[in-house]
């Protein structure tokens, strides 16, 4: 979300350090906690300013947030993952997540890190396993790693409007077309990740940890999230 966080910053009244994580920490949520915790555990700025609060560009993420706590307080999304800050809304996730069966999510972001399902990436996983293990055991080892591929069935674009960024429409239908997924955009929405930086916390889409608590889920209500 780099592009979106310093778009929202930019635009902010507040003076806002983006503090840019791992890509791929929500595949170990142990790691997720450990690396954001230490950046938590940072609550001055360069020039030893205090920060009036941390704020996470993180949901849920498959409880890779819970347990963290800071000295100062923590604001989070209400969300199961990121994608909820790209679309504005996790009422807007949840209608469009009920109403596609295994949507994957295509955004700049996402493309940039050259790690979304593609062609491409295919072609050099494929290359690294025949140099390790030889032709026959590449060929078994990726037909046994795309075997999550039929568990989705939309390769889905979240559009913000950013200038010159057709090429990533683009780039996300190749990859619909080969990995036989249907293909579709979404309109996305700065308003959630412009009310975090902006401070305006007060609704039901934020939740606020004082210092001393810790994030918890909170699956059985809409809340997703609470402080404990």
């Amino acid at each position: 979300m780099q592009r979106e966080a310093y778009f929202c910053a930019a635009r902010s009244k507040n003076v806002v350090d983006i503090v840019l994580m791992e890509q791929g920490l929500h595949d170990e949520p142990k790691k997720l906690r450990r690396e954001v915790q230490k950046a938590l555990d940072n609550t001055c700025d360069i020039q030893g300013r205090p920060y009036d609060a941390s704020l996470l560009g993180y949901g849920l993420c498959s409880n890779g947030i819970v347990g963290l706590s800071a000295k100062i307080p923590i604001v989070a999304p209400r969300g199961h993952d990121c994608i909820t800050l790209l679309l504005g809304s996790k009422d807007k996730y949840q209608e469009y997540f009920d109403s596609h069966r295994g949507v994957y999510w295509y955004s700049p972001g996402w493309i940039e890190s050259d790690e979304q399902p593609s062609e491409e990436r295919y072609e050099k996983k494929l290359k690294e396993y025949k140099e390790k293990y030889g032709d026959d055991n590449a060929q078994y080892l990726m037909e046994v790693e795309q075997k999550w591929i039929k568990e989705y069935g939309w390769a889905t674009y979240i559009d913000w409007g950013f200038v010159d960024l057709d090429e990533y429409k683009n780039y996300t239908k190749r990859c619909a077309e080969f990995l036989r997924w249907n293909y579709d955009e979404l309109k996305g929405s700065p308003v959630l990740m412009q009310k975090l930086v902006d401070g305006d916390w007060h609704d039901s889409e934020f939740l606020v940890v004082k210092p001393g608590q810790k994030i918890s889920e909170d699956l059985t209500n809409d809340g997703i999230i609470k402080a404990e």
